[in-house]
């Protein structure tokens, strides 16, 4: 026998179980007792268990009754909040979006004005938050997420590449005593770390073939924003990305510290949604604008490595993590 009754049923069912007796429900949903009475009937038949136990017209709970109240409850929930998110949906254009802190900050933020006036009559919000999203559970169309572009089970698309490379202050730089040996120049600085970069110092000295005393002074920060700070400020030499960085660099507040160095690159900022939520008019519309918007950015960090006479490395991902870089 089937185990799958009407919605009704459940329906009715959940709404005796809250309300405590039977005509409450049937209160509560316009319809008559004997009609509430009948589906919760037809539920234990279908089920074959008791749901609840009688004592008059109050009603409780078995244990069975009990563990499917929570099921429908939560059920119910869900498609309740979901018909509430529509009818949002209908009254006004809207999209939701989440982004990693720095790059929120620092490269999206300055660029969502744009956005906003190609699209006026849109609503936006913004979560900046370092946990990409469980889509599954949260109401966010789309996340844009620094890492390797392995999210399984999610469509991955590269928007913007990291280009990292050893930066400081003019000021800070011309503090230190010239050197042609690269190891001898970085062991006079401290070196300054992003903790989440997925290219740190050690990583990049080994790709430059730079060997290094060992004693160095550093600074590990949690975000690239404050790393980059600590640079501007003069506390020493950042390993950052022109990602992040591009507008101090392009004013001379930020300068290449070893331009003979090639600058290593690799995709590192990717838009992420399961795969049919690019059927979403608005989700369609911001990677439209998202491509454009990094369109023009590469134009301007290519101004960037020709002006300093920067040459480019590229790295790859194998098995999530960053490998060799190709000649």
């Amino acid at each position: 026998m089937s185990v799958t009754p009407n919605l009704n049923a459940y329906l009715y069912f959940e709404a005796v179980a809250r309300r405590g007796t039977i005509t409450r429900a049937a209160e509560e949903l316009s319809v008559s007792p004997s009609a509430v009475s009948q589906q919760v009937k037809l539920l234990e038949q279908r089920l074959g268990v008791k749901l609840f136990r009688r004592n008059g017209r109050v009603l409780s709970l078995t244990l069975e009754g009990e563990q499917l109240f929570q099921s429908s409850t939560t059920a119910l929930r869900l498609l309740r909040d979901a018909g509430r998110h529509l009818g949002k949906t209908r009254e006004t254009h809207r999209l939701n979006l989440r982004v990693t802190p720095s790059f929120g900050v620092r490269w999206l933020g300055p660029r969502l004005a744009d956005f906003v006036a190609r699209h006026p009559d849109w609503d936006l919000r913004v979560d900046a938050a370092p946990d990409p999203t469980d889509f599954e559970r949260e109401v966010m169309d789309l996340d844009i997420r620094y890492g390797a572009g392995d999210w399984q089970g999610l469509h991955a698309r590269a928007v913007v590449p990291d280009h990292v490379l050893p930066l400081c202050s003019p000021e800070y730089l011309a503090g230190l005593a010239f050197s042609d040996d690269a190891g001898a120049l970085l062991d006079q600085a401290r070196l300054i770390d992003s903790a989440r970069a997925l290219c740190q110092w050690d990583f990049w000295l080994y790709h430059n073939g730079i060997e290094t005393q060992g004693n160095r002074k550093s600074i590990l920060m949690d975000r690239s924003s404050m790393a980059l700070q600590l640079a501007l400020d003069g506390a020493g030499i950042v390993l950052e990305s022109l990602a992040l960085a591009l507008p101090e660099v392009a004013e001379g507040r930020l300068v290449p510290v070893l331009p003979a160095n090639p600058v290593l690159t690799f995709p590192s900022y990717w838009a992420i949604c399961p795969a049919r939520y690019l059927n979403r008019r608005a989700v369609r519309l911001f990677l439209d604008w998202l491509e454009d918007a990094a369109t023009a950015h590469s134009g301007q960090v290519r101004d960037i490595l020709d002006h300093h006479g920067l040459t480019v490395r590229n790295l790859k991902f194998d098995g999530g993590q960053l490998v060799g870089a190709e000649p």
